[in-house]
């Protein structure tokens, strides 16, 4: 499997503080490539030390074939860290004419096609000090796609976003990967964006990667059979601590091989079966799971989870 990342060891400390410690991980060429972790994982960091803005305490990374810093290798990665800051002065064209002029080799051409891939033909023309978030996400997107890498790191793209720009968003990121070959690696806190968009994750906590793999693979763990029966509690009584109650349904947490089994003796004992079907958990369960997240905490970030 070719790789555009492969960090050895990869270490940084602060004071007595490990925001990477001895940090192993391989991303693939091709693909949408997802970052998770709470705050303080040392996502942000990765990035920031992956792109030469900061020094690794100890350890090695390779990007695109090069060590750190190696000016070939950067000149085929793009990236948005955070939420981007321009001259507000300039309009959203001037912007990218400014950084192309820095980068070499983008055309006119180029910026309005950029421009209108991430929705701001419209606003091409107006200054940047009145744009909402979302619309400077957008624009950072664009700087970060223009010189078209083969590689680009986009940290919380949809910041500030309405719904139909979230769903522009995603459909832009995977347009990059499946029609233009980019490989993006993506943070984002938007757990069910980030199922819907990626084709593998790997979730960080304490500066090291806990779980990675590809996404069907890791909600496809977490199955259950939810049964639509009546009475709940007899259905209960057959399953056994196996069995929770979801709703007016029994979930069931059993292996697909023993579904015959357990359906005959819910039968057998009188149970009435409407519905039987799999579910699988969703990117936030393995989250949660994962990070150990439970109870308030799980519950007060519902939906989300930080990057450090």
């Amino acid at each position: 499997m070719e790789t555009v990342i492969e960090t050895r060891g990869l270490t940084k400390t602060y004071g007595t503080v490990k925001a990477l410690d001895g940090l192993d991980l391989s991303i693939p060429r091709g693909g949408v490539y997802g970052v998770l972790g709470p705050n303080g994982a040392g996502k942000s960091t990765l990035f920031r030390t992956l792109l030469g803005l900061i020094r690794p305490t100890g350890g090695e990374a390779i990007v695109m074939g090069g060590r750190i810093g190696d000016a070939a290798a950067m000149r085929r990665m793009g990236s948005m860290i955070e939420t981007p800051r321009f001259p507000p002065f300039l309009t959203a064209r001037q912007v990218l004419e400014w950084l192309g002029r820095a980068h070499g080799g983008v055309t006119p051409t180029d910026i309005a096609g950029w421009l209108d891939r991430v929705g701001l033909a419209e606003a091409a023309d107006r200054r940047v000090r009145g744009f909402s978030v979302g619309m400077l996400q957008r624009l950072g997107v664009a700087a970060a796609l223009m010189t078209r890498p083969d590689l680009v790191i986009l940290d919380e793209p949809t910041s500030g976003m309405d719904p139909p720009g979230i769903q522009e968003m995603r459909a832009l990121i995977r347009s990059l990967a499946d029609d233009d070959g980019v490989t993006v690696i993506l943070a984002s806190h938007q757990l069910q964006e980030v199922q819907r968009v990626c084709d593998r994750v790997a979730i960080f906590n304490k500066g090291r990667v806990i779980t990675e793999g590809r996404v069907s693979d890791l909600t496809a763990s977490g199955e259950r059979l939810r049964l639509s029966v009546t009475p709940l509690a007899r259905a209960l009584g057959v399953l056994g601590d196996r069995a929770s109650l979801d709703g007016d349904a029994v979930v069931a947490a059993i292996a697909r091989s023993e579904t015959p089994a357990v359906i005959r003796a819910l039968v057998e004992a009188g149970v009435e079966i409407e519905e039987a079907r799999w579910i699988g958990a969703d990117l936030e369960d393995v989250f949660m799971t994962e990070t150990g997240w439970t109870g308030v905490q799980a519950g007060a970030a519902k939906g989300t989870a930080h990057a450090g």
